[in-house]
């Protein structure tokens, strides 16, 4: 197996922190995002779309979605179950990792893409060349207002996004939190239980 990614970046950092849980480690090559190396001949060649992480299996296929290597590296080191042990705990966990990618992750990352110079007719990830829109900045920081909230009630009931285990719902939401940062935006105050979860997550992973 070959791995193609970008550390600093929130996606290929969701697989990471997963990886080091496991104590998993594979063959790795970084993709120079800041040089728009995704973008790249040689790079299409391995993934036409354009995106990091990217996992090479040995009889050839490709894996670009964070959650389906989530799921076949938890296949192969079942130790320390973070996709959960039963067909509910896995439907739960995957589940989570969807809403909080579609919700959260993707909302920072429209604000981001939208309003930043360097993303100019880079709007979205890929191999197309996208527009800016404007009005995306207002609609992705009203889906953050929204969702924070509601993370903060469902954590008030559990110990973990998913349940009573830590998982791979709570790599992706310690990440989406700390993407903030990257819009100038943080958990409001008066979420406690996020904010508390958020410290009991970032001690969990060291």
């Amino acid at each position: 197996m070959k791995l193609y990614t970008f550390d600093p970046a929130p996606n290929p950092r969701r697989l990471t922190l997963f990886m080091q849980l496991k104590g998993i480690e594979i063959d790795t090559q970084q993709v120079d995002m800041m040089t728009a190396e995704q973008l790249s001949d040689a790079y299409r060649q391995i993934n036409p779309a354009c995106s990091v992480p990217a996992l090479v299996l040995d009889d050839g296929t490709l894996l670009t979605e964070v959650v389906g290597i989530y799921t076949y590296l938890d296949e192969l080191h079942p130790e320390i179950p973070l996709m959960g042990s039963t067909p509910a705990e896995r439907a739960l966990v995957v589940s989570w990792c969807h809403k909080l990618f579609c919700g959260l992750m993707m909302a920072i990352a429209s604000v981001l893409r939208n309003r930043g110079k360097s993303f100019v007719n880079r709007a979205l990830p890929g191999p197309l060349d996208t527009p800016q829109i404007p009005e995306m900045v207002d609609r992705g920081l009203l889906q953050i207002s929204h969702i924070l909230p509601e993370l903060d009630a469902h954590l008030a009931t559990t110990p973990w996004i998913a349940g009573d285990n830590f998982t791979a719902a709570d790599i992706d939401l310690l990440v989406a939190i700390d993407f903030l940062a990257w819009i100038k935006q943080a958990v409001p105050q008066e979420c406690t239980h996020l904010l508390d979860w958020h410290q009991r997550a970032s001690a969990h992973l060291g």
